[in-house]
């Protein structure tokens, strides 16, 4: 199947020019990023935030009854989520006033046994929410320094940081329309792709750069290697992905796994991205850069 992908965007990418190449995906970068502003403008935040993020409280208890008995019966507090896992259910409340707080941890501990309570202050998640805006800054500060000390020239640099930046633009407008929480593990997701896009646009513009060949066949040979490698990562994904949100149907010995369900849907969604990012838009920035009448004959060899 990956063989069949490859010749088919191979053939893609040799029949169009580098207009109709950028043209696809600078417009669903600017369909994310307007998803993401009314967003903000509406919520104040880009996406929905994760209990990590915004303060709140968790509880985890042993029972039979289901995930909507119990959202019916604490309907009164600021109940976020109510999902099963395995013979216990969580439940996730919205930042509480002090007695509010007290009332709902006598309610849990009154009705049920073996109860577990983790609260996390609106402080503690504004701090959450600097540090991943840091991290992700910095991330991309690194990236850039790597790259441009890597290729010593500002257009292909400028390339690949587009590139991962649309990557993870269209990750978090996709997690904004699928109702995916921003939670420590999925800016883990968010910063592990930043890594999966950039080690496909510097194979690209290694390629294109630094090789021997006509433009063309370099393109070809790195669109026969990066999606190879791509297509190896989404699989793995995939299972990962059917495994921690569905088996537990099939067997239900297996309890459905949030963390890992979030991590493997937004990696999934953002590597989906970068192959229309790296194999046309940063394609058809390489071919534009490569083709200047400066360059003639230093890179088509």
């Amino acid at each position: 199947m990956a063989t069949g992908f490859t010749e088919f965007l191979d053939n893609f990418v040799k029949n169009h020019d580098n207009r109709q190449l950028l043209a696809f995906p600078l417009a669903i970068l600017a369909v994310s990023l307007i998803i993401l502003l009314v967003s903000f403008l509406s919520s104040g935040s880009p996406v929905t935030l994760g209990m990590e993020f915004q303060g709140g409280t968790q509880v985890s208890l042993e029972t039979t009854d289901s995930p909507d008995v119990l959202k019916e019966a604490f309907s009164s507090y600021p109940l976020i989520d109510s999902r099963q896992a395995g013979n216990r259910v969580i439940l996730e409340f919205g930042v509480m006033d002090n007695e509010k707080q007290r009332q709902l941890e006598k309610d849990v501990t009154t009705r049920y046994s073996n109860v577990e309570i983790r609260q996390i202050g609106p402080i503690y998640g504004q701090e959450l929410q600097v540090q991943a805006i840091q991290a992700l800054i910095i991330s991309f500060i690194g990236m850039a320094i790597v790259v441009f000390l890597l290729f010593r020239s500002l257009v292909p640099s400028f390339a690949v940081i587009l590139s991962a930046f649309s990557d993870i633009m269209i990750a978090l407008a996709f997690m904004n329309v699928a109702g995916v929480e921003l939670s420590l593990g999925t800016l883990a997701a968010l910063l592990m792709l930043i890594g999966y896009s950039v080690d496909s646009d510097i194979l690209l513009t290694n390629r294109v750069l630094k090789r021997r060949g006509t433009v063309e066949e370099k393109v070809s040979r790195a669109i026969e290697t990066g999606v190879t490698m791509t297509s190896t990562v989404l699989v793995a994904l995939l299972a990962m992905y059917l495994v921690s949100t569905y088996l537990y149907l099939i067997l239900p010995s297996f309890t459905q796994i949030p963390l890992l369900s979030q991590i493997s849907i937004v990696l999934l969604a953002g590597l989906f991205a970068d192959i229309m990012n790296t194999w046309l838009l940063n394609t058809g920035i390489l071919r534009w850069y490569v083709h200047k009448p400066e360059f003639k004959g230093r890179y088509n060899r």
